[in-house]
């Protein structure tokens, strides 16, 4: 399989990274854009100073306006932008090409995964996930960064991870790629919760535990989705979920903060908020945790919280006084 091209579909900050990531790796980047004028201005500056200003891109990334095909594809859109944007491509341009899903979110009103919404749309294209603990200015500066590059075919999913490898930027390749989908959008859903603990001063303490909980939440989701709870030892997992939990860089932690802090949700995005994907995945999550019948109530309790029918602090303190159980 070819794997000297890669065109990147979505010029914001993180797609920005991707494509620079990309370049850095060896491969001939295209860096697809919404206008054909701002892609005109990337080139001419070097710099894509809307979505990662200050950031010099290298030579490997060229900006365009469409997409007109690629050996590998990498879809750098919201979550819940992606089938809207997959209907504007010919299936015929990702047919039988590795697709990398990088978005972390479940998809509103049919709760699907990010794949199976490729799939759906293109079935004939190979679905891959790209997820772990990232942010978007450390990979586009070639900072020190690992995640997980999961897909169906073990030497395929290892080829295509070497391919987008470079000094600085390590995919492992895995092969759980339901456990690495519902990892990457649950964690956003926690984040929420811990940013909302922090917005509400509730203490280190009351952070640590939600992570903790969090995390056995998300082993039950994942295994009961049919993935693995091995993946969430790794980085798809627990190191995506310590990240975005704890840092301010985080867009669901940031949002959450302001939660915490009292602010509704309409109020947060009209003050002009980068978009959180938590927001909308969590009603999602409690809706496929229902549907799974498993027992999530943190994605519950972030759900209420996001929608206004319950502050942070009730919140915690009714998860505080659940029946004590044996942890395992």
């Amino acid at each position: 399989m070819r794997l000297e091209t890669v065109s990147v579909i979505g010029g914001g900050a993180w797609g920005t990274a991707l494509a620079q990531a990309a370049a850095m790796a060896g491969r001939d980047v295209t860096l697809v854009v919404r206008s054909a004028e701002r892609a005109e201005a990337i080139n001419m500056s070097r710099v894509n100073a809307s979505a990662l200003p200050g950031q010099r891109l290298v030579d490997g990334v060229t900006a365009v306006a469409s997409f007109s095909g690629a050996d590998i594809i990498i879809l750098a859109v919201p979550a819940q932008a992606t089938r809207g944007l997959l209907a504007g491509i010919d299936p015929a341009l990702l047919a039988g090409r590795p697709v990398a899903l990088s978005a972390k979110g479940l998809e509103t009103g049919t709760l699907a995964r990010q794949s199976e919404i490729l799939l759906d749309m293109a079935p004939d294209a190979l679905p891959y996930v790209l997820s772990g603990p990232s942010f978007a200015g450390d990979v586009a500066a070639g900072r020190p960064t690992a995640v997980t590059l999961a897909g169906d075919d073990a030497s395929d999913t290892s080829d295509l991870a070497a391919a987008l490898a470079g000094p600085s930027f390590r995919p492992y390749a895995a092969d759980d790629r339901i456990g690495v989908e519902i990892a990457g959008a649950l964690k956003n859903v926690y984040a929420l919760a811990c940013g909302a603990v922090e917005g509400a001063s509730l203490g280190a303490s009351a952070r640590a535990a939600l992570i903790a909980r969090g995390y056995a939440e998300m082993a039950r989701m994942v295994t009961a989705m049919g993935g693995s709870a091995h993946t969430l030892t790794g980085l798809a997992g627990l190191g995506d979920l310590t990240l975005t939990c704890t840092s301010v860089q985080s867009r669901n932690y940031q949002f959450g903060m302001a939660l915490g802090a009292g602010q509704q949700t309409e109020a947060i995005l009209a003050s002009g908020a980068k978009l959180a994907e938590g927001v909308a995945t969590a009603p999602v999550a409690a809706a496929l945790a229902r549907s799974l019948d498993v027992e999530a109530p943190l994605i519950d309790a972030v759900s209420d919280v996001v929608a206004g029918r319950a502050d942070i602090a009730t919140i915690v303190a009714g998860l505080m006084s659940r029946p004590l159980k044996r942890e395992h």
